[in-house]
């Protein structure tokens, strides 16, 4: 893609557009002209650079979008179901609540934890390889997104938190549909398809605690709710909240995460190559793609008080917008940061956030996409592309709707 952006209000618009949502990149080198902070007039902020991304999501002056950011951001978000619950969960929280809810939840992805479950997920990933090549096995093509992609982590998700595997497939539209809600938008009805799969969302959960609380079993769901239970660390709202967040962001983004990476792999086939003769590269490969397509385009902070940032004044309420992506790509931080190198050194991607905020189930989700990827490329040495990628409507979350494979 090509833009004309003379500005960078117009290349913000731009980017908002279908066109700049298929490919931002473009958009991105047109921001990145007018420098690593760039202000859009008197309360806006953009943030294109590594260093100051970097800085920004680590900063305590810096709000995430909490209830209190909202009402200024978004007022009349409260009659919205969706950003009610986003709001009770870690993601969407500041301190002292955020430091709350991550502890709490910090038990389920221990280091221990995410080793312990390897076993579980090279299984769950070696049948859905097996399931993939038998859909494609007369050569017709298959939804990578919907037939592989989505089902790792959605079993890997379904494994922790007690969902049956006949009703794993159909949690897809709820988790897609409440990921709009994180998107930039102009009118509040908008919400109206995340509402809809939030409340869905909240009557699942709301019951498998309760089924949970009166019949435990082994999964972290009768664990989590045992602790809290015990602890009254959490109100019921927040646990059930919380356990929506691990359901939406522990499906959404390593589903992602491995679209993206398979998707390189196909047009990098040397790399691909490699990585099939010797799955020790996987772990360089997934960073790679984490630094260089990644789904978590964008991240909004809001300026909890007066303070100098760079050398830039920003006063308090100041919305800031972190363009990740773009950060991934500067090269005053990279050589060459518009190739495709899995081999690269130094790799410290900004896609999984950073500081207090930094992704809680990173170490689970680079696990499925250093697992998948080999296994893949191993058992379907012939895949290929079927068609053109189609891409969902969105930025901030942003990844493909439709990914056409044929199996070889």
């Amino acid at each position: 893609m090509t833009t004309t952006a003379t500005d960078p209000r117009t290349a913000m618009m731009t980017l908002l557009s279908p066109q700049g949502k298929r490919d931002p990149y473009p958009l991105y080198e047109a921001l990145r002209a007018y420098g690593p902070l760039i202000p859009l007039g008197p309360g806006q902020l953009l943030v294109t650079g590594h260093a100051e991304c970097a800085r920004a999501l680590r900063e305590p002056a810096l709000l995430s979008t909490d209830a209190a950011v909202q009402d200024a951001m978004m007022p009349g978000w409260r009659d919205h179901s969706s950003w009610r619950w986003l709001t009770k969960n870690m993601l969407f929280s500041d301190n002292p609540d955020h430091d709350r809810y991550r502890r709490f939840f910090g038990v389920a992805f221990t280091p221990r934890r995410i080793a312990d479950l390897r076993p579980v997920v090279t299984e769950r990933i070696t049948a859905l390889v097996d399931r993939l090549a038998a859909l494609g096995a007369d050569g017709s093509p298959v939804d990578f997104m919907a037939e592989f992609a989505f089902r790792v982590p959605m079993a890997v998700m379904g494994e922790l938190l007690g969902i049956p595997e006949e009703e794993q497939p159909g949690f897809r539209g709820a988790i897609g549909a409440i990921t709009t809600a994180l998107e930039p938008i102009q009118d509040l009805e908008q919400l109206a398809p995340g509402d809809a799969a939030m409340d869905e969302l909240a009557v699942h959960f709301t019951e498998l605690v309760a089924e949970r609380r009166a019949r435990p079993g082994t999964d972290l769901v009768s664990e989590l709710v045992r602790l809290r239970d015990g602890s009254g660390d959490l109100s019921e709202e927040e646990l059930v909240a919380n356990f929506m967040l691990l359901l939406v962001a522990g499906t959404e983004a390593p589903m992602d995460l491995i679209g993206n990476a398979l998707r390189l792999a196909v047009e990098h086939p040397e790399h691909a190559g490699r990585l099939r003769e010797d799955p020790s590269l996987a772990p360089g490969f997934v960073e790679e793609t984490l630094r260089f397509d990644p789904a978590a385009q964008a991240l909004n902070r809001m300026a909890a008080r007066d303070f100098d940032f760079f050398g830039v004044p920003v006063t308090a309420g100041t919305k800031v917008t972190l363009l990740i992506a773009a950060g991934n790509r500067d090269p005053r931080q990279y050589a060459d940061p518009g190739v495709f190198d899995p081999a690269r050194q130094g790799n410290h991607a900004l896609t999984l956030s950073g500081g207090a905020h930094y992704c809680l189930g990173a170490g689970l989700a680079r696990m499925q996409a250093e697992i998948a990827l080999p296994t893949v490329l191993r058992r379907l040495p012939g895949l290929a592309l079927a068609g053109e990628p189609t891409f969902r409507d969105q930025l901030v979350q942003r990844g493909f709707g439709q990914l056409p494979v044929k199996c070889g």
